[in-house]
């Protein structure tokens, strides 16, 4: 079961709470009806109850432990909305064979057409499983055909992680 969180850093308040919640659906509900009620002086209730539920999110942990491994993949593009569909259908094709813990796209602000797509893994071995799959295989050649230039790979052991 995946887990939730629920974060009241983007729910209107006056309190301006920072709060964040996470944990398996019902525990979340529970403990944020707990808080709403306690901090922000709602009344605990079924109405409640229903629009926490409506404001749970699938939580992401994008934390990383020394051992791991990170691919840093630097493209140019003007066809960037094609390269996430490609990344939609990866995934899709992948499936659970999937070794990435986690992964992230993002865009220079300063270059633009610039991306650097960043990738977690447990470690190199299970990286080196993702890239060997078939469909890792058919997204790095796609990938190459949409960029402007030869994307720029960067093969990354975490070596420390600072917080």
């Amino acid at each position: 079961m995946a887990r939730k969180v629920i974060d009241c850093r983007v729910m209107p308040s006056e309190s301006h709470c920072s709060l964040t919640i996470t944990g398996e659906e019902d525990e979340v509900v529970r403990a944020a009806a707990q808080h709403a009620v306690d901090v922000h002086g709602h009344t605990d209730g079924e109405e409640l109850r229903r629009g926490i539920r409506e404001n749970l999110q699938d939580a992401v942990d994008l934390s990383t432990n020394e051992g791991a491994f990170v691919q840093i993949i630097e493209f140019r593009t003007r066809r960037i909305g094609e390269v996430e569909a490609m990344m939609d259908a990866w995934a899709d094709a992948v499936g659970a064979n999937r070794t990435a813990r986690w992964g992230m796209l993002t865009g220079d602000r300063e270059q633009p057409d610039t991306f650097v797509e960043v990738v977690e893994f447990p470690n190199y071995d299970q990286a080196m499983a993702n890239s060997n799959h078939p469909a890792t295989t058919e997204f790095a050649d796609k990938l190459r055909k949409l960029s402007d230039a030869d994307p720029v790979f960067r093969n990354l052991d975490v070596r420390g992680v600072f917080v």
